[in-house]
């Protein structure tokens, strides 16, 4: 039997603005990071039964699982991600071989830096590379990007409960060195946004709350803004107008209100990086972070201790990242400023790929 290895790297992200945007059909701006999830796949023969199957360990936490390739049962942790990718491409058309996984990274697991879409990209485009032998061009995915974003969000939903948008997907397959990606969910074009900062920088302090999305308010903020839709009769709040926004009952008219005020931040934050206006963009993000706390009702006294201690360090700007509920705090530094203690710097990198 031929030794068939494949392996694939994919970075978590930074949400530069546009939170919760996403699943309403909005706008968003995130960048992939340099860290990520690396995941090594080697072709595994079927075990005594004659079954093809998975074994998977997770490196960093010492863990193991192992399982029949053909119809997964569902798991909890990091083994439904496993168990979801197999699921979820099988069900995709993709002829998968029995493997021995081992997984490994690098980013802040439930930092809200996206470890879970890292994961499940990773998982998804070694198996998939796997499956077909390498028979593409190397600088190829096995895979359309769009595809394997939408093959990830469903293992988030069906087998880790997490309601997730396509936006982590997203940041991480399309990434690229120096550039934020302006993604509009609607109609899910991606315009590279150059992040030339001439010194300034962005930095991440962790909350020291983790947070999960299918255990937190997150799934219940999908529904209201849904219920909000619904009530408008609209098929998205992409499409509200202020005066609609203004009729909606409470809490409809508050996460809704945050949804189109900050379809308005990502556009304007575009045109302050274009503009080299670096200060503008930390006061968009402020106020973004201002609207996620009052408005969308996301923060927790955790986040808001980080945010005022990044502003109190001198940042020009800072606000939660990710689904909130806990996690991370982004902030924009000023060439002359410090990366905080307890922070740390993060880079637009590369996006997912395969390691050859």
């Amino acid at each position: 039997m031929a030794d068939r290895r494949a392996s694939a790297f994919a970075p978590g992200r930074v949400n530069v603005i546009g939170e919760h945007t996403d699943y309403n059909q909005g706008l968003a701006l995130p960048f992939a990071i340099l860290q990520g999830v690396t995941v090594h796949a080697a072709e595994h023969p079927p075990g005594p039964d004659g079954r093809p199957g998975i074994e998977a360990l997770a490196a960093d936490l010492g863990e193991t699982d192992r399982f029949a390739l053909e119809n997964p049962s569902p798991a909890t942790g990091w083994r439904a991600f496993v168990r979801g990718a197999v699921a979820e491409l099988g069900d995709a058309g993709v002829p998968l071989l029995g493997a021995r996984l081992e997984i490994s990274g690098d980013v802040p697991r439930g930092a809200g830096l996206s470890s879970s879409a890292a994961f499940s990209v990773s998982l998804c485009l070694a198996l998939a590379e796997l499956a077909s032998h390498g028979h593409h061009p190397d600088e190829e995915l096995p895979l359309e990007r769009i595809e394997l974003a939408r093959i990830c969000s469903r293992v988030e939903h069906r087998w880790a409960g997490a309601q997730t948008g396509l936006l982590d997907q997203l940041a991480s397959l399309y990434g690229a060195l120096d550039t934020a990606l302006l993604i509009d969910f609607m109609t899910l074009e991606i315009e590279p946004v150059a992040l030339q900062l001439d010194g300034w920088h962005f930095a991440v302090a962790d909350s020291g709350e983790r947070h999960a999305h299918a255990a937190s308010g997150y799934n219940e903020r999908r529904e209201q803004c849904a219920r909000a839709c619904e009530l408008l009769g609209l098929s998205s709040l992409r499409e509200a107008t202020p005066d609609q926004l203004a009729g909606l009952p409470e809490p409809e008219r508050r996460r809704a209100t945050h949804v189109a005020s900050e379809n308005e931040r990502v556009l304007q934050a575009v045109a302050a990086l274009r503009a080299a206006e670096p200060a503008l963009l930390g006061e968009l993000m402020n106020a973004s972070h201002q609207s996620l706390r009052d408005l969308f009702e996301v923060s927790t006294p955790a986040v808001e201790a980080t945010v005022k201690r990044l502003l109190e360090a001198g940042a020009a700007g800072a606000r939660l990242v990710g689904g909130g509920f806990g996690g991370s705090v982004l902030a924009l530094l000023a060439p002359d400023v410090p990366t905080p203690p307890g922070a740390f710097e993060v880079s637009p990198g590369p996006g997912a790929h395969l390691i050859l």
